[in-house]
């Protein structure tokens, strides 16, 4: 279900430290962007951009279907991997229901659960599920049927190779049972303030009991994953399409979205275009309704032509860079402290990205309600940075300019994630930015079906860009402990970041927990395990004006279950906008 492309050099970094003028930069930087500021004007609108955009439904589509350019559908369909990819999710949201809707702000509002107790101690949950909801395929989404999934949430298949859910909170899960057939109990070992909250993650979407069952190998193909959301697949193609067609009886949507009964669209259809450029062609020539992820450099251009440009920000981590501090040269908290120092974020924001962009303040999103500013944790310095790096003994030069120490250059490759529009010219960017301190930093562009692999689940790979959202603050535990994912390679090492994420996820008290997030946030950054860079936008949707009636939730992932295109209200399916 993949689209195996082998890694290509994105372009050699600097040679030697010497400082590079912003015009440079920016001029270099923008070739890789493509039509960057030059306008719609520039983009390419002839051959194969035509012949995609019009195999993807041609320049008149109906008022009741919608036509979704992607850049790839790589991840795969398997929903432990892919459902919380920034592509895949997408597809996912219009097939699957949840048992609540958390919003962008991570306000809670029902769905499937219409009600819940809970008890004083926020150890014991009671769910209360709406009554007669199904499965596409029939089946009663149920008390069993939610047991079955938070099961496979919780703990994952691991003996299938099915992962659990990596920000549920797993660890202190005590199980779930079924005391009626609309009536589920689950219990947690502590505390556990973030349980309700992330049933609205996009990782928790609520599969029937056969989907959850199937092997990992059945599970990759979408046609065996049957969901209870407002469309049903219609067709599916490898990198290639997906096709959704409206679920005439769906009729329990969550009330947040304005709508209720069967979906106003009739057909959606997800296509594939993986050159950012084309996409942006289609776009411009309507022959889209929904564009995702073209390059940032061109949304004002957009914006004067009259189309619509949503760049939601989630909860969750800002864009930057997580270490593992047992590879070397970062195993030196001076050398990770230098690289924090040397990148020019207000650069970065001024040639890559746009008004849209802001700088990071912390570890977390800003729209985090926990999130405070540490902005002076992380300041440009270079000259700090250079000192940093003289007394971690990186004196010496190479023959090319670069820092050296015990015969060793101070070297490393970044690999720009390809979950994030304009990555690859801001990690050149970067490279130039401590090419200058004297740190010699190659980039490498890689493909979603190569990314895992090569970065996240490398040992030996120190920087790993983070891309990651969450709806509650508190399962950041769950990534950065040993019995978690161990982001920072610390094992059980640093005993004041365990005591302080245990603290985090234990905690019964919002207001007591929010200072100790607050305070771990502080040492993550003072130690230089996290490196940001910018406010996460990692989601660019060019809309047709025609389009309305989109709702996005806590993850900036939209549903289009209430949208409508102009004159497409009127849809005969007896629904109430």
């Amino acid at each position: 279900m993949t689209r195996p492309v082998g890694p290509a050099p994105v372009g050699p970094a600097p040679v030697g430290p010497a400082p590079v003028g912003p015009d440079v930069t920016r001029r270099r930087l923008l070739r890789g962007i493509g039509a960057g500021a030059l306008g719609l004007a520039a983009l390419p609108l002839a051959g194969c951009a035509l012949e995609a955009a019009h195999a993807a439904g041609g320049s008149e589509t109906p008022e009741d279907e919608l036509t979704f350019l992607i850049s790839n559908l790589d991840g795969g369909w398997v929903p432990s991997k892919s459902a919380i990819s920034s592509y895949e999710a997408n597809v996912w949201q219009q097939l699957t229901d949840k048992l609540v809707h958390t919003d962008e702000k991570g306000t809670i509002t029902p769905w499937i659960a219409e009600s819940w107790d809970v008890a004083s101690d926020s150890t014991e949950f009671t769910l209360h599920l709406k009554d007669g909801v199904t499965f596409s395929d029939g089946t009663a989404l149920d008390a069993d049927a939610v047991v079955a999934n938070l099961d496979v949430w919780a703990k994952g298949r691991p003996d299938a190779g099915i992962a659990k859910v990596g920000l549920f909170p797993g660890s202190t899960y005590d199980g779930a049972e079924a005391l009626d057939e609309r009536t589920v109990r689950v219990r947690f070992t502590a505390p556990s303030l973030s349980f309700l909250p992330t049933l609205g993650y996009h990782g928790c979407l609520l599969l029937s009991p056969d989907s959850v069952a199937r092997s990992l190998g059945e599970q990759s193909d979408l046609a065996h994953q049957i969901g209870s959301g407002p469309f049903v697949l219609d067709s599916w193609a490898a990198s290639d399409h997906v096709t959704l067609v409206r679920r005439e009886d769906y009729d329990w949507a969550p009330p947040v979205l304005g709508r209720s009964g069967a979906a106003a669209l009739r057909r959606i259809t997800f296509k594939v275009l993986p050159d950012d450029t084309l996409r942006a062609s289609a776009a411009r020539a309507h022959q889209s309704d929904v564009s995702y992820n073209v390059n940032p450099q061109v949304l004002d251009s957009f914006t004067e032509a009259g189309f619509t440009i949503e760049v939601p920000r989630y909860l969750g981590f800002t864009h930057g860079f997580r270490v593992r501090t047992n590879v070397a040269p970062f195993d030196d908290v001076r050398v990770r402290r230098a690289i924090t120092r040397g990148i020019d974020r207000d650069e970065i924001l001024r040639t890559v990205f746009t008004k849209d962009w802001e700088s990071a303040t912390s570890w977390l999103q800003s729209s985090v309600p926990e999130a405070e500013d540490h902005s002076d944790l992380f300041p440009f310095d270079p000259d700090s940075a250079a000192r940093l790096l003289d007394d971690a003994g990186w004196t010496g030069r190479s023959e090319d300019g670069y820092r050296t120490k015990d015969g060793t250059e101070l070297a490393f490759t970044l690999y720009p994630t390809p979950y994030l529009t304009g990555s690859v010219p801001e990690a050149e960017l970067i490279s130039q930015q401590l090419g200058r301190l004297g740190i010699r930093v190659a980039t490498q562009k890689i493909d979603v079906a190569a990314y895992s692999g090569k970065v996240e689940d490398n040992p030996d790979q120190g920087l790993a860009e983070v891309t990651r959202s969450f709806v509650d603050a508190g399962t950041v535990a769950g990534v950065i402990t040993a019995d978690g994912e161990d982001w920072f390679a610390l094992g059980d090492s640093d005993e004041r970041l365990a005591d302080l994420a245990g603290r985090v996820a234990g905690t019964a008290d919002r207001t007591e927990r929010a200072g100790v997030i607050d305070e771990l946030s502080q040492h993550v950054l003072e130690q230089a395990y996290f490196i940001p860079l910018e406010q996460n936008v990692q989601r660019i949707y060019v809309q047709t004006p025609e389009l309305s009636g989109i709702t996005v939730n806590a993850v900036a992932i939209p549903s289009y279950h209430a949208a409508t295109k102009t004159g497409s209200g009127a849809d005969g399916t007896g629904a109430d906008a």
